[in-house]
């Protein structure tokens, strides 16, 4: 089972991604803000209550709606969502359900969600195109 700490290597192995001050979260900057793109949930244990981190979940951005749902219909033992996540692109992942290949390929995916085309260039590496 992945940990936060295996979320935290994975996440930050990617190019010029951040880790948020403060908090289990991964972003990176794009024309100078920092999007996050991997977060730890923030749970409503208790309707009267603030939300508080669970650390055994992370959020993750997804490309739009329609991403969300297939990934949702795909992996329900893995991915889910919440009503406070409604109309927003990201799943929630399990981390005791999730395997290391399916977290890094999520994780990469979030990213990509929020970095500049010149970062998501250097990930892919040099081009095959010829002239």
């Amino acid at each position: 089972m992945p940990t936060q700490r295996d979320v935290q290597r994975i996440a930050l192995s990617l190019p010029a991604a951040e880790k948020v001050r403060d908090r289990l979260a991964f972003g990176v900057r794009c024309k100078g803000k920092l999007k996050e793109f991997a977060w730890v949930w923030m749970e409503r244990a208790d309707a009267k209550k603030p939300r508080v981190p669970n650390p055994t979940v992370i959020a993750v951005r997804v490309a739009g709606a329609a991403e969300k749902e297939r990934r949702l219909a795909e992996r329900p033992d893995v991915l889910f969502t919440e009503p406070h996540y409604t109309g927003f692109p990201a799943v929630l992942v399990r981390l005791d359900a999730v395997g290391m290949a399916e977290l890094r390929l999520l994780l990469t995916e979030a990213w990509k969600c929020q970095a500049p085309i010149d970062l998501k260039r250097r990930l892919a590496g040099p081009s095959t195109k010829r002239s």
